[in-house]
């Protein structure tokens, strides 16, 4: 009997945590994301956001869920707790990338990696090459962590904010005066096989309020690893 109850009792705490880390996430995002980047100092000295973000990763390990908007807070909520586990830090960023290739992160009862994350779960399984103006990884180059949590019904509606605000941005897309060259984020060297209809080009106009003239010249933009830190 007392080994039934202990049982239950842990399916109990298992179900509590797959269920609540959503709301706690989503509180923790309002809290401390902002446009210039993440509170990283200020969350850091809050013992109990510190805990409440803990609570959320260990959510995330134990969730059983597998669709896209759960990959995609799964990946960015790691990222905030890996890279508040670092701070002070001036980037996550280490020589041999290991932050992103070393299995440091457990999704839905996984050992993985960010690098494993992205590539053969998220790019690979849902193909929407949307998902990196969804993805952060606490880099100033990287398009900005959203605010919010992401939901199924609002996902759509997500995808295309994010990706409209960063291609009208200088950090997506740097248009010289006379139009005739255009720096484009690395983002688009870097995952153009995921732009599959018509390519980055093509993805950027239907989005942009000044599209790029087919003649425009491409560079890329160097990536700026360093966090980002909002002050």
């Amino acid at each position: 009997m007392k080994t039934l109850l202990i049982l239950a009792l842990c399916l109990g705490a298992v179900a509590s945590a797959r269920g609540d880390w959503q709301s706690e996430y989503a509180t923790l995002l309002s809290k401390y994301v902002t446009r210039d980047g993440v509170r990283y100092s200020v969350w850091k000295k809050n013992a109990e956001d510190m805990a409440a973000i803990q609570r959320v990763v260990d959510g995330i390990s134990a969730d059983e869920r597998k669709d896209l908007p759960f990959y995609l807070n799964a990946y960015n909520a790691w990222i905030l707790h890996q890279a508040l586990a670092k701070y002070p830090t001036s980037s996550v960023k280490d020589t041999l990338f290991t932050f992103f290739t070393s299995k440091r992160i457990k999704v839905a009862g996984q050992q993985t990696s960010f690098n494993a994350l992205e590539k053969e779960t998220i790019r690979s399984k849902f193909g929407d090459p949307r998902i990196h103006f969804a993805l952060n990884c606490a880099s100033r180059s990287c398009p900005p962590l959203n605010p919010e949590a992401f939901t199924g019904a609002k996902l759509d509606a997500q995808f295309e904010k994010l990706s409209k605000s960063f291609v009208n941005s200088e950090k997506g897309v740097r248009l010289s005066d006379d139009k005739s060259s255009a720096e484009l984020s690395k983002i688009f060297d870097w995952y153009k096989e995921d732009f599959r209809e018509g390519g980055p080009i093509q993805f950027i106009n239907k989005r942009r309020t000044t599209p790029l003239p087919a003649d425009v010249k491409i560079a890329y933009q160097d990536y700026d690893w360093a966090l980002n830190d909002a002050k």
